[in-house]
C-alpha cells in the first residue's frame, strides 16, 4: 500500500494536500514527542471551544498555544536541521528543491 503521506527523502517534511509540511524534530525521545502531542491536542481542543463560544480572548491564547507546541514539536519555528537548508513548508512540492524527487515519486506506478 502506497503511503497516503510520502516523506521527502531526508524526512524533513511530508506532503498532504499538495504541500510540504515540517515533520517532528527526530530528534525527541518518544517522552518529549508524546508530552507535547498532548498539549498540541489541548491547545486544539481549546481553539474549537472557543470558537463556538465566540471568545476572541480564548481563541487567541489557545492559537498560540497551538503555536507553542507545534514549535516545540519542530513543526514551526526554527528548522530543527543544521545544514543551513531553508525551510521550504507549505510550498508545493514540484515549487521547491524535491521537485526532482516528486516527479520521481508521482510517476511511479501504485
Amino acid at each position: 500500500m502506497a503511503n497516503k503521506y510520502p516523506h521527502t527523502p531526508d524526512g524533513r517534511y511530508f506532503v498532504a494536500k499538495n504541500r510540504l509540511w515540517r515533520c517532528t524534530d527526530p530528534r525527541l525521545d518518544e517522552e518529549q514527542r508524546r508530552a507535547h502531542i498532548k498539549e498540541l491536542m489541548k491547545a486544539r481542543r481549546a481553539v474549537r471551544a472557543a470558537q463556538q463560544k465566540d471568545d476572541e480572548d480564548a481563541l487567541r491564547q489557545a492559537r498560540n498555544a497551538v503555536q507553542s507546541a507545534k514549535e516545540a514539536l519542530g513543526e514551526r519555528g526554527p528548522v530543527w536541521w543544521d545544514d543551513e537548508a531553508p525551510d521550504e513548508g507549505g510550498l508545493a512540492p514540484h515549487n521547491s528543491s524535491y521537485a526532482e524527487w516528486w516527479e520521481r515519486h508521482h510517476s511511479m506506478p501504485s
